[in-house]
């Protein structure tokens, strides 16, 4: 049993968990956060960022996070590029395994995001920037006056598709059956709009793309008769949902029917002393402007937490 136990240990390295590093670190707690091996998280495989206050010409999701990062450990955070493997939240100290190795921590802050869920397909992640994306509202600026598809047939699907109109020439949406599961109103808005063309009964089975790695076009495989068509599109966008990283919890914690981690009074989790902040709760907003300002949030309720029942 190591005889050292943190003050805080957060586990996730997205704009939630190194906000929070950063403000627990300035706090003088000392944070040990675990990055996990894509540090950053879904920015990392965002190229340009334009959304994000404070960089007038846009800057690179990789950048982004390491000057973050590198902001955190001005401070005195310490980061480990590893898995958090499981955790144990039933008694205090709070048990975290990473790599066979256990840690103790009297809070945690769990900051591990949600990923976009994707159809699967070859060259998928080669064409992650370059044509095929999962979040409208932070690319969807890119395909201005361009012809776009996007995929999907629940509210999400919807609502991204009548978003992306209003920068694409024309939006098809892709998605397999003939009826779609999306609520009536959302589906009456996007049928109603004239750059909108419904695809049904079609799937995607392979992207098509350039010499130099640009997506320049799908299969489409029709799920009735079988026939398969190569159809050019300037940019995709898959829109089937979202999965929270919570699986390493175990169902320790309180989550929705979708695994997503459950938050009263701000940050607090069903467990007292662990903390959630970013995708991991987030199931509206999902920028990373709102994740840095959960990860605010998170490392001041951590700090008051910490004076009244460790420090105090």
């Amino acid at each position: 049993m190591p005889e050292v136990v943190e003050n805080t240990i957060i586990i996730g390295s997205g704009p939630a968990g190194l906000t929070a590093a950063i403000y627990t670190a300035r706090a003088n707690l000392n944070p040990l956060v675990f990055e996990g091996l894509q540090p950053g998280g879904q920015l990392t495989i965002t190229t340009e960022v334009e959304n994000y206050p404070g960089f007038v010409d846009g800057i690179q999701g990789p950048e982004l996070m390491d000057i973050m990062r590198k902001q955190a450990e001005r401070f005195g955070s310490r980061h480990v590029y590893e898995f958090v493997d499981k955790i144990d939240v039933s008694e205090r100290p709070f048990k975290v395994w990473v790599g066979g190795n256990l840690h103790l921590a009297h809070s945690l802050i769990i900051a591990t995001g949600a990923s976009a869920r994707y159809l699967g397909l070859e060259d998928e992640e080669k064409f992650h920037g370059r044509g095929l994306s999962a979040c409208a509202t932070c690319d969807g600026f890119f395909f201005r006056d361009k012809e776009i598809m996007v995929v999907g047939g629940g509210d999400s699907a919807m609502e991204e598709g009548n978003f992306l109109t209003r920068f694409a020439k024309k939006v098809s949406l892709v998605h397999r059956r003939d009826a779609f599961r999306a609520s009536k109103i959302m589906q009456d808005r996007l049928l109603a709009n004239p750059k909108v063309e419904v695809l049904w009964n079609k799937t995607i089975t392979k992207y098509i793309g350039d010499k130099d790695g640009q997506l320049t076009g799908v299969r489409l495989l029709d799920t009735v008769t079988g026939e398969e068509a190569d159809v050019p599109t300037e940019g995709v966008f898959v829109a089937i949902g979202h999965t929270p990283n919570t699986g390493f919890l175990a169902g320790q914690l309180a989550t929705d029917d979708s695994g997503y981690l459950l938050v009263t009074e701000h940050t607090r989790t069903s467990v007292d002393g662990v903390f959630a902040a970013g995708d991991v709760a987030d199931t509206r907003y999902r920028q990373a402007v709102t994740a840095a300002g959960n990860g605010c949030q998170a490392a001041i309720d951590v700090e008051k937490w910490l004076e009244e029942h460790v420090h105090g």
